[in-house]
């Protein structure tokens, strides 16, 4: 099992912390430019260009692969979207001059677009019946339409800053894009895939959540399920020798102040919270 990861850049980071906090512990570091082997003998983990590890699962020199859904998108490969990673968030915009002639996709019929993303600028431009000729550059793709070389851009864009301080202006959403895991077609049910899937799924679900413990009176117990339902329903022990019984539950983070007071009222007491690395459901 090979899995590609960007090499440097700002996915780089996060995605070795998601392998680390999903098990797969690089025995090697991050600091190796080509591969590094992990604490499980079967996976390895390549580092590459985000641009161009659709091409290496597509090609199959690396099994799945973490990189942009804008990168797969652009490099035709057909890929399987197997889970969303939910950072790198960005958006792929179409954006022409403040106060310019262009202010609707329409406008730009006859025109020019620059854009790093040719192959995603045309399926939009196809999908709006727009004719456009596309000029595809390799950076500062906002610079084209002040010297003349384009009407409007296609390009990445977090915040909107830098189209901001180009004097440029959005005019339409073309992607939204975020780090994905992604597998090829014959691949993708393949056991050692879903592991994986499963391993980098347990950690996204557990971020939002926290475990509760605690002991509560027997006859309250019924109004303590009202409050704290959990995943099914909490898990209730008994104690012995007491009138009490220890009540586990996994509670929504941004819940657990409102349920500890409500729990309070109810005569709970020894209230524990504690954070949940991996949940798999």
């Amino acid at each position: 099992m090979r899995i590609a990861v960007p090499n440097k850049g700002r996915l780089h980071d996060p995605t070795v912390e998601l392998l680390e906090r999903a098990g797969l512990h690089l025995v090697d570091g991050a600091d190796r430019k080509l591969y590094a082997d992990t604490v499980d003998p079967e996976v390895t983990v390549l580092f590459a260009r985000a641009a161009d590890i659709p091409e290496y699962v597509a090609d199959g020199a690396a099994d799945v692969g973490i990189t942009g859904y804008d990168q797969e998108q652009e490099s035709e490969t057909g890929l399987v979207d197997l889970l969303d990673l939910g950072y790198g968030s960005c958006r792929l915009v179409l954006a022409a001059p403040e106060d310019g002639a262009v202010e609707d996709v329409a406008d730009l019929d006859g025109g020019t677009v620059a854009t790093e993303f040719p192959v995603i600028t045309r399926d939009y431009f196809d999908g709006k019946s727009v004719d456009v000729e596309i000029a595809e550059v390799s950076g500062a793709t906002e610079l084209t339409p002040h010297v003349d070389i384009a009407d409007a851009i296609v390009d990445i864009t977090s915040t909107g800053t830098t189209l901001r301080m180009n004097r440029l202006a959005i005019v339409d959403e073309v992607l939204d894009s975020s780090v994905r895991l992604f597998a090829r077609p014959d691949t993708a049910d393949d056991e050692k895939v879903q592991q994986v899937q499963t391993a980098l799924s347990s950690v996204l679900d557990a971020e939002d959540k926290r475990y509760l413990m605690m002991n509560v009176p027997e006859d309250q117990l019924e109004d303590v399920k009202d409050v704290i339902p959990g995943m099914g329903g909490p898990t209730v022990m008994d104690i012995a020798g007491d009138d009490l019984v220890a009540v586990h539950a996994v509670v929504a983070e941004d819940r657990v102040f409102e349920t500890i007071s409500d729990l309070k009222a109810m005569g709970a007491s020894d209230v524990l919270v504690t954070e949940i690395e991996r949940l798999v459901e």
